[in-house]
């Protein structure tokens, strides 16, 4: 072998080994090209809309890799289907492309309760509308803080910020209404149990203001009123009169305070 290579000239072996090399690398070529499949296009086809399910069975028939990259929600669009691919339909692209899917989730998800009490009802239905959630039944409740919210609720009972809820749920609302002209004589609470001063005053639509505790109290419901504020009569033994909607203060303490005790204290 090596006799028939050094008996021909140097340009012959030279080209003998140049189309050798050629012949290597478009033998190399050509694999590779049935290996990757080059040359070879498809179609993208629309998805967008079909359930997630028969998406990616059509996708997958059609020769793509599937991946969802993403799920959001949106509740104007059926639950379960495709709302975006990429390549988008009808796109050229090598065989074995992935398609990536972002498709509505079936169930909604959770977000976070709003701070709503203290705002005025148009700025608390725009935080509503921006968290995703609903308004519900609207009650109106004497107070002097007209239009504003004072107290949020979800499934009759109140709810507190940053408390999660179902993505649509309906939250319902206590609205201040304002002073009503209607007088009433401040009821006398001292001696009763704050519970049960708390529902005389909610009877009367009168709100509650400041609670001052005389000393450590554990159980409020059942802790003793031993003052209020206003009084029922004024210092010239007259009826004091409130607008429903007002305020009240009330001292609670542990035990029972009896007036002249809580006047020798004053004292």
């Amino acid at each position: 072998m090596f006799k028939f290579i050094t008996d021909r000239p140097f340009w012959v072996n030279l080209l003998v080994a140049a189309i050798l090399a050629f012949l290597l690398i478009f033998l190399t070529l050509e694999m590779l090209g049935w290996v990757t499949k080059h040359g070879e296009y498809l179609t993208v086809p629309s998805v967008k809309g079909k359930r997630t399910e028969e998406a990616i069975k059509l996708l997958e028939s059609k020769g793509f890799d599937v991946t969802i990259q993403d799920s959001v929600f949106t509740d104007s669009l059926q639950r379960g289907i495709v709302i975006k691919q990429l390549p988008d339909a009808d796109a050229t692209v090598k065989v074995n492309r992935t398609v990536f899917l972002t498709v509505n989730r079936y169930m909604p998800p959770m977000v976070v309760m709003p701070e709503l009490e203290g705002k005025s009802l148009g700025f608390a239905l725009d935080l509503l509308q921006r968290s995703h959630l609903q308004l519900g039944d609207t009650t109106f409740k004497p107070d002097f803080m007209k239009g504003s919210i004072l107290e949020q609720q979800y499934n009759g009972k109140k709810i507190e910020a940053g408390e999660k809820v179902i993505w649509g749920s309906k939250i319902s609302l206590v609205i201040a209404g304002g002073l009503q002209d209607e007088q009433i004589m401040v009821p006398e609470l001292v001696g009763k149990t704050f519970a049960e001063g708390k529902i005389t005053l909610e009877a009367l639509g009168v709100n509650i203001g400041a609670v001052i505790a005389k000393d450590a109290i554990k159980d409020t419901a059942n802790s003793f009123i031993y003052r209020q504020n206003p009084d029922r009569y004024n210092d010239e033994k007259k009826p004091v009169y409130i607008h429903p909607g007002q305020l009240m203060d009330i001292y609670i303490s542990k035990e029972m305070v009896l007036p002249d005790s809580v006047s020798a204290n004053k004292n």
